[in-house]
């Protein structure tokens, strides 16, 4: 693959992992999540712009694939005032492979937002060196080796290959939920995988080395997210290579973002899960259906199989139709 690099002035990359951007407040979160999260996108994009570095997003930049809120739409035109590459993830799309309806699409169309996938790469100067910015989003295989061939051949330095990804990747801390190993790709320096959402450090494999940030904010209340620190991260990018770096993400506590629990007094007795359930639909009237999944969650095991997987399905026709 032959490429024009464009110069850009920019000395390394911003990687922006999942904004998960919501008209709705989820996850028993008791701030105004929509404002919260869109400050924390603008934050990125501000420190950005401050170091010279040019924003990439890591997929689900909404949370809902469509029926997003037209002020919400309006305000991401209005931050994404550059060019930022990126990729799309679960969340962006409906039929698992993006359409004209989704909103991501608006936002790619409108200007600024150049979605990459196998075919097309993102190639640029950046920290005086020659880069290519590729990726692949929700859906799509990884691949196997990226070559890159010279016009001229004037050049012995190959482009540095920055990739990004949206996948389940294994990684230690995560090696239950990931689907996906992590492997060497031939002709790709560095992989920077979103969907995750808490930082997983690095895993070196072969000449390709693989990083999982987390994402910027916490969108459900579970331990993991108590542990998490907002964050993005930092490439910065000279004739040596790549050095990374956590940038965090100004945030509150956890205790100040999300509702406590719903403590439930004899909770040995039988029935104790249904009742606490209840208490906490009656108490945390979330917007996104977080608490009836939590009850489902904690009940539906004392159904037969088949009555359970009903019952899941109707709730999910719910909540998404909310």
């Amino acid at each position: 693959m032959h490429c024009d690099f464009m110069e850009t002035g920019y000395t390394g990359l911003l990687a922006i992992g999942d904004p998960h951007l919501e008209g709705r407040v989820p996850g028993f979160r008791k701030d105004d999540y929509p404002v919260r999260i869109l400050e924390k996108l603008r934050w990125c994009l501000d420190y950005a712009r401050e170091e010279n570095l040019l924003p990439v997003i890591l997929g689900d930049l909404f949370h809902l694939p469509r029926s997003n809120p037209n002020w919400l739409l309006v305000s991401v035109m209005r931050l994404f005032d550059r060019e930022i590459p990126g990729i799309y993830g679960n969340h962006d799309v409906h039929e698992n492979s993006l359409t004209t309806d989704d909103s991501i699409r608006v936002i790619a169309e409108s200007g600024n937002l150049v979605l990459l996938d196998g075919d097309r790469t993102y190639p640029a100067m950046i920290g005086g060196r020659r880069v290519i910015i590729g990726g692949t989003p929700w859906g799509q295989r990884l691949p196997r080796e990226f070559i890159h061939t010279e016009a001229d051949g004037t050049n012995d330095v190959r482009p540095l290959v920055i990739w990004l990804a949206h996948h389940d990747t294994i990684m230690p801390g995560y090696e239950e939920q990931g689907r996906i190993h992590v492997r060497e790709i031939p002709g790709v320096d560095l992989v920077i995988n979103g969907h995750i959402h808490r930082h997983l450090g690095e895993v070196q494999k072969g000449a390709t080395r693989w990083i999982v940030p987390g994402n910027i904010s916490r969108r459900s209340r579970s331990d993991a997210a108590r542990r998490h620190e907002p964050a993005a991260l930092r490439v910065d990018i000279d004739a040596s290579g790549a050095s990374c770096g956590h940038v965090t993400v100004p945030h509150q506590p956890f205790e100040n973002v999300f509702h406590e629990a719903v403590e439930q007094e004899a909770e040995a007795e039988p029935g104790s899960a249904f009742v606490a359930g209840l208490t906490e639909l009656q108490a945390r009237r979330t917007q996104t259906g977080e608490g009836l999944s939590l009850f489902l969650e904690q009940n539906l095991d004392q159904f037969d199989a088949d009555v359970a997987e009903e019952i899941r399905q109707l709730a999910k026709e719910v909540i998404q139709d909310e």
